[in-house]
């Protein structure tokens, strides 16, 4: 084979593997949150507050130091320990923006008399327009919802014994329209939806409720 074509299929040969490497790192981005190394009473730069239909942040979202963490010695809390029936606690993650992740969070249901526990947002536009599924030891199930303009439409529900004081773990994993939810490892929904196809991952509680959340994990497939 002459000189040339060797070294041009070299050449070749290079550039693909290149491009293979540059793909490989372009098409997954991935971040944990342990909350460990942020300042207690503060909220972490990524994360934004929503708002409440009267205007109002939607909870009291701060990181605290507790020998209840799951990962010591900081969580990111809810504490806020009033809100109506349907004063939805969301927390947004700048930077997670997305169509296709797989996403996890550890909860831990501190209080709460109306409501209790917590959930995981993904393909947020705002907080009022995301999915969400959220684990309730007090109806001791678990749903899954969208979320169009602040009202929640159930899309299906899992019975399922949920303890008290007591870390816990969602998982999400979405590809296109299918959306798969497993609860401490076992999977609970698989299904289809194409309401939204991309946005941000977030935290949620509702109404009184208040809750722990430790070791976020988001890895984006762009």
């Amino acid at each position: 084979m002459p000189r040339f074509n060797q070294k041009a299929i070299w050449v070749v040969g290079v550039l693909s593997l290149l491009v293979l490497s540059a793909g490989v790192e372009a098409t997954a981005v991935g971040k944990v949150w342990t909350f460990d190394g942020d300042t207690p009473d503060s909220l972490p730069k990524e994360f934004v507050v929503g708002t409440l239909f009267d205007g109002r942040p939607a909870g009291d979202w701060k990181v605290l130091r507790t020998d209840q963490a799951k990962s010591p010695p900081h969580v990111l809390g809810q504490v806020e320990e009033k809100g109506a029936e349907h004063a939805y606690k969301v927390v947004l993650v700048n930077g997670t923006e997305g169509s296709d992740a797989e996403l996890e969070v550890s909860f831990l249901p501190v209080d709460g008399r109306a409501d209790m526990g917590g959930g995981l947002i993904w393909r947020a536009s705002d907080d009022r327009n995301y999915y969400l599924t959220r684990a309730n030891p007090l109806e001791q199930n678990i749903r899954i919802y969208r979320v169009v303009k602040g009202i929640r439409h159930l899309l299906q529900k899992f019975d399922q014994t949920i303890s008290v004081k007591r870390w816990h773990t969602l998982r999400v994993i979405t590809s296109g329209c299918q959306v798969r939810v497993l609860y401490d490892e076992r999977q609970v929904f698989d299904l289809c939806d194409n309401t939204f196809t991309r946005g941000r991952v977030g935290l949620w509680t509702k109404s009184d409720a208040v809750t722990y959340f430790d070791d976020l994990k988001v890895r984006v497939l762009k």
